[in-house]
C-alpha cells in the first residue's frame, strides 16, 4: 500500500478511504449569497451577450455599489457563470473540422473566390507583403493590396473583400452567396482586429 501511495503521489489514508468507500465525493463550492447574485448576472448576460466574466463583474459591481451593496470578486462571478453555463464560448480555440475535397476550380464565375497572401524580401532589405482575391473559374484577380515593411491587417482584408463585391456586382451586396476560400492566417479571421497586423511567410 505504501509503494502504491508513493507512486500515485497520494496519502495512504486516502487510498484506504477509497477502497472502503468512505471517501466523500468533492462537491461544487457554493456560497449562500450565490442565489442572490445569480439573477443579476443572468440579467446582465442577457443584455450584454458578448461580455466576458470580467466585464460582467464590472457591470455587476457598478450596480451593487449604486445600491449600497458590497462588490463581488470577479473570481466568484466566473465560478457562478461557469456553474450555470453563462461563459462565452471559446470559438477559435478549437477550430471546426474543415472539408478538403481537393477541388478548387469551379465551372461558373462568381461562385467561389480564393484569397491568398505572399511575402518576399527585396535586395535593399524592404519586406513586401501582398494579398489578393481571385475567382476560381476565370482566374481573374478581382482585388489586391500590398504593403512595404508593414503587415496586412484585418481592416485591409475587409476593404479588399468589399472592393471585390463592388467590382463584380456593381453594388455593396452580392445577389447570391459567394464562397470564400482562405488560409488560417490571423488577418483572414472574422474576429481579426482592424489594427492587428498579420503576415504570410
Amino acid at each position: 500500500m505504501n509503494a502504491v501511495a508513493e507512486t500515485l503521489g497520494v496519502s495512504r489514508s486516502n487510498l484506504i478511504a477509497r477502497l472502503n468507500g468512505s471517501a466523500k465525493p468533492r462537491r461544487r463550492y457554493n456560497k449562500a449569497q450565490d442565489a442572490v447574485v445569480l439573477p443579476l448576472i443572468s440579467a446582465i448576460v442577457a443584455a450584454r451577450p458578448t461580455y466576458g466574466y470580467r466585464r460582467i463583474a464590472a457591470v455587476l459591481n457598478r450596480w451593487l455599489r449604486a445600491e449600497g451593496t458590497a462588490p463581488v470578486n470577479h473570481k466568484r462571478v466566473y465560478r457562478i457563470m461557469k456553474a450555470h453555463d453563462l461563459l462565452l464560448a471559446r470559438r477559435y480555440i478549437e477550430r471546426p473540422e474543415q472539408t478538403h475535397e481537393g477541388k478548387v476550380i469551379i465551372m461558373r464565375t462568381n461562385i467561389r473566390w480564393c484569397s491568398e497572401g505572399f511575402e518576399f524580401t527585396c535586395w535593399n532589405g524592404d519586406v513586401v507583403r501582398g494579398v489578393f482575391i481571385i475567382d476560381t473559374h476565370d482566374r481573374e484577380i478581382i482585388a489586391w493590396r500590398a504593403a512595404v515593411n508593414a503587415g496586412i491587417s484585418g481592416s485591409v482584408i475587409r476593404d479588399m473583400k468589399l472592393e471585390a463585391v463592388e467590382t463584380r456586382f456593381r453594388g455593396y451586396r452580392a445577389p447570391h452567396p459567394v464562397e470564400m476560400l482562405s488560409d488560417n492566417g490571423s488577418p483572414t479571421s472574422p474576429r481579426a482586429p482592424a489594427s492587428s497586423p498579420g503576415s504570410w511567410a
